[in-house]
């Protein structure tokens, strides 16, 4: 019988680590298709830790009535450190904390410089700008933004930036982070439990299988083009609770990060090498940012779309944007776009008209081609 409580443990402990290292960034962890499996174990977690239990009940007797009982006292101890750190501190929002508070402040006030790299987004005249230093920590940022709720995330590993309304099936939902799938961020919402990845907002298992979280439009740029973009606009400040485990010197934004997972790419089309992503309809195109560093404006079409990509001379802010005709061509200067019909802001705006913005992303290579396995490579035939 005493043969029960070492597979009860021997089981328990082996449950509690593959139930964490199916969605956290261990070696081979990531690159298998064990989504289904890891949410399995999660799912049916409590009835396999009662029928785990039982055995290590069952066969606690017998194994405490032999003359070397520290053996089986050593082995319970293990099984509940096992427990402890891989439910307690192993787990992702556990690591990876929300903010306790959210404070803004506009141009005069604000404490970071200019150069700082932020995701920014604008709704209905209301501008708010999320420093990467700061959401590549926290992953998520709940706030509101012109009236409407938004869910601000962010994922290192992919570098990857998106915005949603936190809705589900038409209700406001609450979401934690709860691991990561093909190395990006997975988020667990509150009522159903399914599991939506950060990267385009749908759920990759759990009832809620294929919805999508509603996206809301979001640009990234640096702070000085965010100020000059969108005045009265306000920028998060550090949480303080979390201050300790901000990247406060910028080196992920500008790629300088030493991580294994969240370091750069120098040269083009590696796995950390920064690209561009655009999506129109069924269409994807990766731009490579080199590419784009050297050309500094890029005119394209997808799917029938005259665009414009431009780079600013802070070399971090980009703006996408539709142009009027395949034809019309645009030159860069003091960071506005002129064409023959006017000059441009960033945002699109000019005094003869708007051009119309085009959701683009900066990303890691690996990221974009895992997510729009479809995706084609701009300059570069398949």
């Amino acid at each position: 019988m005493k043969r029960l409580l070492y597979f009860g443990i021997i089981l328990l402990a082996a449950f509690e680590f593959l139930k964490v290292y199916f969605i956290m960034p261990f070696p081979g962890s990531q690159q298998a298709e064990t989504l289904d499996l890891a949410y399995f174990l999660h799912s049916n977690r409590w009835y396999l830790r009662v029928l785990f239990g039982l055995m290590i009940l069952g066969g606690a007797v017998s194994a405490f009535s032999g003359r070397r009982k520290w053996i089986p006292a050593v082995l319970v101890v293990f099984a509940g450190w096992v427990v402890y750190n891989f439910n307690m501190k192993m787990m992702a929002d556990r690591i990876f904390l929300e903010p306790e508070a959210l404070i803004f402040e506009g141009r005069s006030t604000n404490v970071l410089g200019d150069s700082t790299v932020v995701l920014a987004v604008e709704h209905e005249g209301e501008a708010k700008a999320y420093p990467l230093r700061y959401i590549v920590y926290h992953h998520q940022v709940r706030d509101t933004v012109g009236g409407k709720p938004v869910m601000v995330t962010y994922c290192s590993v992919c570098r990857t930036g998106r915005v949603f309304e936190p809705v589900v099936e038409g209700k406001p939902e609450r979401f934690r982070l709860v691991g990561m799938d093909h190395f990006n961020a997975m988020f667990e919402d509150e009522s159903t439990k399914s599991w939506w990845r950060q990267v385009n907002g749908e759920a990759a298992t759990g009832p809620l299988l294929g919805q999508r979280l509603p996206e809301m439009p979001s640009t990234q740029l640096t702070l000085g083009m965010f100020f000059n973009t969108y005045p009265f606009g306000k920028v998060m400040q550090a949480d303080a609770a979390s201050a300790d485990s901000y990247d406060s010197l910028g080196r992920f934004e500008r790629g300088k990060s030493k991580g294994k997972l969240t370091r750069s790419d120098s040269l083009s089309w590696g796995d950390k090498s920064w690209v561009v992503g655009v999506e129109i309809g069924t269409n994807a195109r990766a731009y490579d940012w080199n590419q784009l560093k050297e050309e500094r404006v890029i005119h394209d079409n997808i799917a029938g779309v005259p665009l414009v990509l431009a780079l600013a001379e802070d070399n971090q802010s980009f703006s996408i944007l539709r142009r009027n005709a395949s034809d019309e061509r645009f030159m860069i200067r003091n960071n506005s776009l002129i064409g023959p019909t006017g000059t441009y802001d960033f945002s699109g705006r000019s005094a003869n008209g708007r051009l119309q913005r085009i959701q683009g992303y900066q990303e890691f290579w690996h990221s974009w081609r895992t997510f729009r396995p479809h995706t084609d490579r701009y300059g570069i035939q398949p």
